[in-house]
């Protein structure tokens, strides 16, 4: 699709397998090439590809019209929230932990964020008590919560949430009239597939009472994450479900500004989409690849949880989906007073005396919100990450 002048090369069928060949010659007829700009939702055939994926994955029909395409699921999470805040009487309710593209997007707009805690005890669990709690404090104060945001799987905990929480979240929304964010971008990323495999929060609300059902919902996937990992073509999605039409116009414009998503993030999209299918060409290569990075990223998930629970003072839940673990380290007594006397807080102590004692540079854990316990918040690191509290 880049250079379509490698169809024409005789020896174009020793280089790359039939269907490879097949799909880049059907997809030139529907577009001219990759210098072009595209519809500013995306192209059309895209589009269709991620609809009929929806519908596989679901099992129930989804409008290639109520699908964006942008470069990335960032900034579709950021037109999204453009829709919702005008100022900051508008809160958008976002888990904690959290993921700092949500705080860092709501500060930018003039909105409130509203931070929920997941619940660590419960394997990073979403309580609808807490929902409410935050909730009922916005309001009081003069605040308005808009959206509730919910990452399945979790960044940067990495865990995956149940039906049962997905239905109370459901209801939750439903009843306060708040819009659903619903971020899956790590949907291929579930290690606990046997015991709980992945469900879209679109599928959980049709199967509840027919009342959840219109629910005003976004939902958004990227090509940076699962086993793909395509992270600098950027390209990601957003399903908008139930939303007004009015509205619908609003995000035109406002994705029309942008022009278009870049086309080879495009393209790459629609390979991930509609892989190669079985009796194609390439379907045994690919079957092989994405099995081997699915396995590698599963077996470093679990080495490295069951690593961090024999530590000394470190605790740390499973990673059951996503790449990321979240560990909780105490620091002894005399650590925390050489923070005081140093002038630090404990987390960003102990990251600086890491990262001189080893090289290896990790982000306090207050950087990502989560309460203060009798033992201060401290880290994230990297793939799977992780965050300690000393």
């Amino acid at each position: 699709m880049e250079n379509p002048d490698l169809l024409k090369e005789p020896l174009i069928a020793k280089i790359y397998p039939a269907d490879v060949i097949r799909r880049a010659t059907e997809n030139l007829k529907k577009f001219p090439g990759t210098g072009a700009y595209s519809h500013s939702k995306g192209l059309p055939f895209v589009r269709n590809a991620v609809a009929r994926f929806i519908q596989r994955r679901d099992n129930i029909p989804a409008d290639p019209e109520d699908i964006f395409i942008y470069n990335g699921a960032s900034p579709a999470v950021q037109n999204a929230l453009r829709l919702f805040v005008t100022g900051e009487h508008d809160g958008i309710m976002i888990p904690i932990p959290q993921y700092p593209l949500y705080s860092a997007s709501i500060k930018l707009l003039g909105g409130t964020q509203c931070g929920y805690f997941l619940n660590e005890e419960r394997d990073w669990a979403t309580d609808i008590t807490e929902l409410e709690r935050v909730y009922d404090e916005s309001v009081a104060k003069g605040v308005t919560p808009r959206a509730l945001v919910v990452i399945n799987p979790g960044n940067p905990t990495g865990q995956v949430m149940s039906e049962d929480s997905m239905k109370a979240a459901i209801r939750f929304c439903k009843e306060k009239k708040v819009v659903l964010m619903a971020d899956e971008v790590y949907q291929e990323n579930v290690y606990i597939r046997d015991e709980r495999p992945f469900r879209s929060f679109k599928k959980v609300m049709h199967s509840m009472e027919k009342e959840y059902h219109g629910l005003e919902m976004f939902s958004f996937h990227s090509i940076s994450k699962g086993f793909l990992g395509e992270c600098g073509h950027r390209s990601g999605y957003v399903e908008i479900t139930n939303i007004d039409e009015e509205v619908k116009a609003q995000m035109y414009k406002l994705s029309s500004i942008l022009l278009c998503p870049n086309t080879s993030g495009q393209l790459l999209m629609e390979c991930m989409v509609d892989p190669p299918k079985e009796g194609e060409e390439s379907y045994s290569l690919y079957i092989k690849e994405r099995d081997e990075i699915y396995d590698s990223l599963k077996r470093r998930a679990q080495k490295l949880t069951t690593f961090l629970n024999t530590l000394e003072g470190v605790t740390c839940n499973s990673a059951e989906g996503a790449m990321y673990a979240f560990p909780q380290i105490r620091l002894p007594d005399r650590a925390v007073a050489a923070a005081k006397k140093a002038g630090k807080k404990p987390d960003d102590f102990y990251a600086i005396q890491l990262l001189d004692a080893t090289g290896v540079v990790v982000v306090p854990g207050s950087g990502f919100g989560q309460r203060t316990t009798p033992f201060t918040s401290a880290r994230r690191f990297c793939l799977p990450s992780t965050r300690f509290r000393g």
